[in-house]
This record gives C-alpha cells, structure tokens and sequence, in this order.
C-alpha cells in the first residue's frame, strides 16, 4: 500500500510540473492577433494551427491526470478501519479523562485514600528546582 502511495504522489507531482510547463508554453488568446499585424511571426514549431491543438490538449490530459491521482490519494487516505456508524460522539470519554494532567488532590500522595477518610493528608509537594540547559546556556553571568 505504501508503494502504490509513493507512485501516485510521484504521478501527481510529474502531471502539475508537466500542466505548469505546457500553460507557460501556451499564447494567449491576443498572441496571434498581434502576429497578423507584422508585429510578430506566426511560424512556430507545431505549425501555425497545430501548436494551439496539441497543447491545449496536452494540458487537458495533464489536468485529468492530476485530478484522477487527487481522487486517488484521497480515497487512500480514509479510514475504512472503523465502522460507518461509527461516530465521534459515540467514542468512549475514557480517552479524554486519560491524557488530562492530574491536578489539584491526585498530585498529594495519599490524597485518594483521604478523599475516602482513611488517612491524613499528605504535605503538598514542593516544586521542583528548574533545570539548566544542557550547552551551558544558563551558567553564562548577565550584566
């Protein structure tokens, strides 16, 4: 799976260089106006008609290409693990409880068997000494 992401990304990348280089080739659509009036010349390399052809369509394959490999990759990228009624408000809060940062009586040692009367709360814990930085920074005096 991890393959078939790298090529897609790769084939993604190729197509919006390959779009940006054929759009910056292109004439604008007053190019060949101004050609007709001697200012300019109209021969070019694909022929005097052909050029604006080619490369427009050449754009327009380059364009379905990047479009198809975006539909590509964000298909690959959603979680089918989980089932579709699966919803975030029906996840447990469990999770939510578990990463918060224990605060107020839950940092006291003993603090929970006196939330319940069996023993004397503990003294609060001091705060700690802050630490220096490893290069020495710290050590440095400041006038």
């Amino acid at each position: 799976m991890n393959l078939l992401w790298n090529l897609i990304i790769v084939l993604q990348i190729l197509a919006a260089l390959a779009m940006i280089g054929l759009v910056l080739i292109q004439h604008g659509k007053g190019a060949d106006m101004g050609a007709s009036f001697g200012s300019g010349t109209s021969g070019s390399l694909f022929g005097a008609t052909g050029s604006a052809n080619f490369l427009s369509r050449s754009t327009a394959v380059c364009a379905a290409v990047f479009f198809a490999s975006t539909l590509a990759l964000a298909y690959f990228s959603n979680d089918r693990s989980r089932p579709a009624t699966d919803s975030v408000l029906d996840r447990p809060a469990a999770s939510a409880a578990a990463s918060a940062p224990l605060t107020g009586a839950a940092q006291v040692p003993g603090a929970a068997s006196a939330a319940v009367g069996l023993t004397a709360p503990a003294a609060p814990i001091a705060p700690a000494a802050p630490r220096v930085a490893a290069s020495g920074a710290g050590a440095i005096p400041a006038k």
